[in-house]
């Protein structure tokens, strides 16, 4: 049985799921009966951080973009460029065992594409959530529904996996950026051009 959680909530992941190593992390939303004459594309990424929060390269940010970490320990399973039909738009594994050393944090986000251009924003977005699974057995662990507490934001920081003495644990994050994807990027340490 899953866990929902709410925001600011923190969860054991590995302390009671011994053996725990391959997990997805499911994204997932609806875009509001509004219609800006464009698709909404939204995208999930994840970013692998270091002690101090931010990323040792810019390898350690993975997206559409740069789909598989060197060590093969994050995975983004492709982008969904309309989020259409229920369930996950997008996916990312992680293999736990596969965490480099130097990577204590994962914080999964999501941003909209081009949305200035497209005068879009997560106000204009509902039912948003993310969700760990189990890889190997199918079972959803956690799962963090949002709410809808967004309006001009363009970006945000759904979750994080982070360790705490040798255990895996999620915190339920949930606040929003405005300046998309080149905000987060500069708060987690990656030059953008």
């Amino acid at each position: 049985m899953a866990i929902n959680l709410s925001k600011g909530q923190k969860v054991d992941l590995t302390k009671g799921n011994p053996g725990l190593k391959k997990i997805m992390v499911g994204l997932g939303w609806d875009v509001n009966a509004f219609d800006s004459g464009f698709d909404f594309d939204l995208d999930a990424a994840a970013f692998m951080l270091g002690d101090n929060g931010k990323c040792p390269s810019e390898k350690e940010f993975i997206f559409y973009g740069n789909l598989t970490h060197q060590s093969e320990a994050v995975k983004h399973m492709g982008d969904n460029l309309t989020g259409e039909g229920d369930g996950d738009d997008e996916q990312i594994q992680i293999d736990l065992s596969k965490i480099p050393s130097n990577v204590s944090k994962i914080a999964f986000t999501v941003t909209i594409y081009d949305a200035e251009i497209r005068k879009q924003n997560f106000g204009q977005v509902s039912n948003s959530f993310i969700r760990i699974v189990d890889e190997t057995t199918g079972s959803e662990i956690i799962r963090y529904d949002l709410g809808e507490d967004f309006s001009i934001e363009t970006a945000v920081v759904v979750g994080e996996l982070y360790k705490n003495k040798g255990e895996w644990k999620f915190n339920a994050i949930g606040s929003g950026f405005q300046g998309g994807l080149a905000a987060l990027c500069g708060h987690y340490g990656i030059e953008v051009a």
